[in-house]
């Protein structure tokens, strides 16, 4: 009786690509990813017992579980088959202890099998070659989260307590990212521009015009700052002027021939930064796209696997594959172009796993070419650029011809150094070599002399000078962090690996730590707050070189050098000893990052700015006067360390009045917990999306009232006011509703001739808002139909309503709520509104946070 196999992968994508493969006598499935995490409660890493780990199932993948153990009943082997890293080992292991958990191991056999690439030869010797799991492995991957919970679980509850910031989280490798923007943020503001000035010639030769720069001024080298101001730079164009008398003589040439080597081929951090810069493509984005290469795409032959393992630090490439990349481009483009013997690359990264391939097509013979069309756009702009890098990193390199022409003003060329020295650069390319195929690319724009051909010239010539002109510059401050160049700077700092690099991006990003402008990171005052809490309280930990050693350190775990239990025991004594010390030392006061623009020139109170569990916002006056302080949010586009006086007075402004209707009722313009709105009657509410509300007038607020009152003529269907019942249009279809619940209207049944008992008897068999499937969508169009008028007539009962949630969230540490970080998620989502929410609280009347 033949042997059943059952594999199992982590993708269902990956297991329909490798189930070709196999034979009939093996069946694959998916586990979808990670099958068990830790119980989302403190104690899941038991400090006092050697660091146990409380493990669930994870709710969602528990029914991928209860598949795989069916299927392996009636099987004979299990074959584990998921990535091959600290992840995929882990993912095999806890599969197994809840397979031992269920019974259905008994009896088989168990292998680890691994490969890097999903082709053909590579998944069946990888079956022929299995391993059993690596427990060193396992541990390390198992150190990683328990540090990760014990930093998050303790560090976490303090940010909500101290900084009355509920949702917001530290992190061992997202917070020390958040510092690097931070400062680079701090540099910028700090940044004092220096003047300078270059001298630049025109010149001509031959009838060809090309420039020449000032390199030397009467005997010494000329630098950034040897001019630094007009008056010096006219002296300077005046003395050249004169001893040149419109010609200038060859001094001295210099000639080389310079090549330029390729890149090697693509590692995780080095793919993620060519995508942003040529592609425009986020770090997740990247890593999502080469998921969906490396686990299979149809492209007219069934799916195939087009590259390698995309979560690498190895620049290796294969024997095999470096022999099929030198036919391709013989091939493609010529003998020539291919050197004598193969190029290898050694990698910069100490701790990189040199098992492992560079990122690499499986096989280059598949060029883009053969794909255009046939796969997905932003696939193939992906699958291109590893080609182009892999094939490019085995050819010729690049030559050039340089020529360096030294230039001295007058007819004679003897460089006596009484004057000037002026130089032009030229370069040409002979010889394209690697450049036929790729180019990597730069963060920033830097100058290049490529191509630039001067005319043929000899010592002793003279050229003939058109104009000399000084030209003013300005240091510019250190340019904020792109994707690429953030994943560049953790990758040198060694905080982080590969496969995290996306993930600390993303979490900075949703958190609101950072936002991504113009794709460059700008700190957030909700970024700046945590950072400066971390950096204050936490330094250590946040230190670059310590993030990196604790890498190293689980590297050291991962390869069998060190135990698990002492690395934690080492990092927990002294971080839990600091730990305590904040709890008991820093106060709320400490962290609000509370500073003064002036007084109230009306009232002579003073006027602050600080940082709420709201958002940052501006405060008139203090906890002690008799009269309660007046609050106002910060507009989206203000930051707490450059806002001034004038600015905040204004946010006081409203709310205001800009006219009356003409039944008598006052037009009055505020901003409320959705945003800015109108109120023009009793009840009566307009949005203002595009305007400005502080300078918003009448003419422009009626065309608003009158956009939303024929809005609200066309959503209504049925109105019985007396009863607060509404018959409305709404994104789902006519519904009922008495804004406590939300009621179908059976489809028989024309909603305009719906009566009131009918509306009333249907709204009592209704879920409430929120609950049932149609309650739960009802609630999102209700928030986004009335938006205003709910946060115009309830925003001090909003406030209130929410007010005790700080001190609640503040004992997160001993609280279920705290604990589950399912229950967590609404604090988040209140974080993530915090720019609007203050004006919940009418500014001139209730305070985003308590006062200072």
């Amino acid at each position: 009786m033949e042997q059943k196999n059952l594999v199992i992968v982590e993708s269902p994508a990956k297991a329909k690509t490798i189930k070709k493969y196999l034979g009939k006598n093996f069946e694959v499935l998916a586990s979808y990813g990670h099958v068990r995490d830790l119980v989302p409660k403190e104690g899941a890493v038991d400090p006092k017992r050697k660091f146990a780990m409380r493990y669930q199932i994870l709710e969602k993948n528990e029914k991928h579980v209860q598949a795989i153990a069916k299927a392996l009943k009636k099987s004979d082997a299990l074959y584990l088959a998921t990535d091959p890293d600290r992840e995929g080992e882990a993912i095999s292991w806890h599969l197994t202890e809840l397979l031992k958990e269920q019974g259905v191991l008994d009896g088989k056999d168990v292998h680890r099998v691994v490969f890097y690439e999903i082709t053909k030869n590579a998944i069946r010797e990888a079956i022929g070659q299995p391993r059993d799991i690596s427990q060193d492995l396992v541990n390390a991957q198992q150190a990683r989260r328990a540090l990760d919970y014990l930093v998050g679980f303790n560090i976490s509850p303090l940010l909500w307590k101290k900084a009355g910031l509920p949702g917001a989280s530290a992190g061992r490798v997202q917070s020390p990212a958040l510092r690097m923007i931070c400062e680079r943020e701090e540099e910028i503001l700090a940044f004092k521009p220096r003047e300078y000035w270059t001298i630049d010639a025109d010149v001509e030769k031959s009838k060809q015009t090309f420039p020449a720069r000032l390199i030397e001024f009467r005997g010494e080298k000329v630098e950034q700052f040897t001019v630094t101001n007009e008056g010096q730079a006219t002296d300077v164009r005046t003395a050249i002027e004169r001893a040149a008398n419109g010609k200038l003589s060859v001094a001295n040439i210099d000639k080389k021939q310079r090549k330029r080597n390729p890149s090697p081929p693509f590692t995780t951090s080095t793919l993620q930064q060519e995508s942003a810069r040529k592609l425009g493509f986020g770090a997740q984005r990247t890593m999502r796209l080469a998921q969906q290469l490396y686990e299979g795409v149809d492209f007219g032959e069934g799916a195939v696997g087009l590259i390698t393992y995309m979560r690498t630090d190895s620049v290796n490439l294969a024997n095999e594959a470096i022999a099929e990349i030198r036919q391709v481009i013989e091939r493609e483009y010529g003998k020539d172009s291919v050197p004598e013997s193969p190029r290898t690359y050694k990698t910069k990264s100490k701790n990189a796993q040199e098992a492992h391939e560079a990122i690499r097509p499986t096989s280059a013979s598949i060029t883009p070419d053969r794909l255009a069309g046939k796969i997905d756009a932003d696939q193939l702009k992906l699958y291109s650029l590893i080609w182009k890098r892999a094939v490019a990193s085995q050819m010729e390199p690049a030559v050039y011809d340089t020529v360096a022409v030294d230039l001295v003003p007058g007819t004679s060329a003897k460089r006596d150094g009484s004057t000037a020295v002026l130089r032009a650069n030229g370069s040409t390319l002979v010889k394209p070599g690697y450049i036929a195929v790729y180019k990597e690319g730069q963060d920033d724009t830097i100058e290049d002399d490529n191509d630039r051909i001067l005319p043929a010239m000899d010592v002793g010539d003279q050229v003939t000078l058109l104009e000399l002109r000084g030209e003013q510059h300005f240091t510019e401050p250190p340019p904020r962090f792109s994707e690429a160049s953030l994943v560049k700077a953790l990758e040198e700092h060694g905080i982080g690996r590969p496969s995290t690099y996306a993930s600390i991006i993303s979490t900075l990003v949703n958190k609101k730590y950072t936002a991504l402008e113009n794709r460059r990171f700008t700190p957030t005052d909700l970024g700046k707050i945590v950072n400066k809490f971390l950096t204050r309280n936490f330094h250590h930990y946040v230190e670059y070189g310590f993030t990196a050693k604790m890498e190293d350190d689980l590297d050291e775990i991962a390869d069998g050098r060190e135990a698990w239990v002492p690395v934690l025991e080492r990092f927990w004594t002294e971080f839990k000893e600091r730990v305590d010390v904040v709890d008991e030392t820093v106060t709320r006061e400490d962290v609000s990052e509370a500073r003064e623009l002036g007084a109230d020139p009306v009232t002579g109170k003073p006027i602050s700015v600080r940082y709420g569990k709201y958002g940052p916002f501006v405060q008139m006056g203090t906890k002690d006067d008799e009269e309660k302080p007046k609050f106002a949010s910060l507009k989206a586009t203000q930051r707490m360390d450059t806002i001034t006086l004038p600015e905040a007075l204004e946010l006081f402004t409203l709310p205001r009045t800009v006219g009356q209707m003409s039944d008598g009722h006052s037009i009055r313009v505020a901003i409320g917990r959705f945003g800015p709105y109108i109120q023009y009657g009793a009840k009566k509410f307009a949005s203002i999306k595009d305007d400005d509300p502080y300078t918003i007038e009448l003419p422009r607020a009626l065309e608003l009232i009158k956009a939303k009152e024929e809005l609200d003529a066309n959503r209504t269907i049925l109105n019985f006011e007396e009863a607060g019942i509404q018959v409305l249009n709404g994104r789902f279809g006519p519904y009922i509703t008495d804004k406590v619940k939300n009621a179908k209207i059976p489809k028989e049944r024309d909603p305009k001739t719906l009566t009131l008992d009918e509306c009333v008897e249907l709204l009592k068999a209704a879920p409430e808002r929120g609950k049932g499937r149609f309650g739960r969508f009802a609630k999102k169009t209700a928030a986004k139909t009335d938006a205003p008028a709910e946060s115009a007539e309830k925003p001090v009962k909003a406030a209130a309503k929410s007010k005790t949630t700080p001190a609640k969230t503040a004992k997160a540490p001993t609280s279920d709520a705290a604990k589950t970080p399912a229950k967590k998620a609404p604090a988040k989502t209140a974080t993530a509104r915090s720019a609007a929410k203050p004006a919940a609280k009418t500014p001139a009347k209730k305070a985003p946070a308590k006062p200072k």
